[in-house]
């Protein structure tokens, strides 16, 4: 499992578009970093439990759809679903810091009043 090395309170929301671009080229190189990822849920249902020891479920199409697993399967894809876990917030802050550049580099329309945080989801 991969540890984060930079978190989101590290850049003020208004910092300078050149540390942005810094900020997102290392987010960039940190997603090169993940491995293996895959969506969903496993669980150690433990010995007796009338089933599966190990199980992987995962949402298809509003349906759950359950997989059992060896002890290996189930380790391998704990790691995948932390590192895709990683891959989503580090995707989320990747397009907030490209929205905030935009909006705050290129011109933009005229506006009666400025567009809110809430607005260009920076929050």
């Amino acid at each position: 499992m991969l540890i984060c090395l930079f978190m989101k309170s590290d850049l003020p929301p208004s910092s300078h578009p050149k540390e942005r671009q810094r900020r997102y080229a290392a987010l960039a190189k940190e997603l090169s970093t993940i491995g293996w990822i895959s969506e969903g849920y496993v669980q150690d249902r433990g010995p007796g439990a009338g089933g599966p020891h190990y199980q992987w479920s995962r949402k298809v199409r509003a349906k759950t759809v359950s997989v059992a697993l060896s002890q290996e399967q189930y380790l391998a894809l704990g790691e995948a679903i932390e590192n895709w876990k990683q891959f989503k917030s580090l995707l989320k802050e990747m397009q907030q810091l490209s929205r905030q550049q935009i909006f705050e580099t290129l011109p933009g329309l005229k506006r009666r009043k400025r567009l809110s945080n809430k607005v260009l989801g920076l929050n």
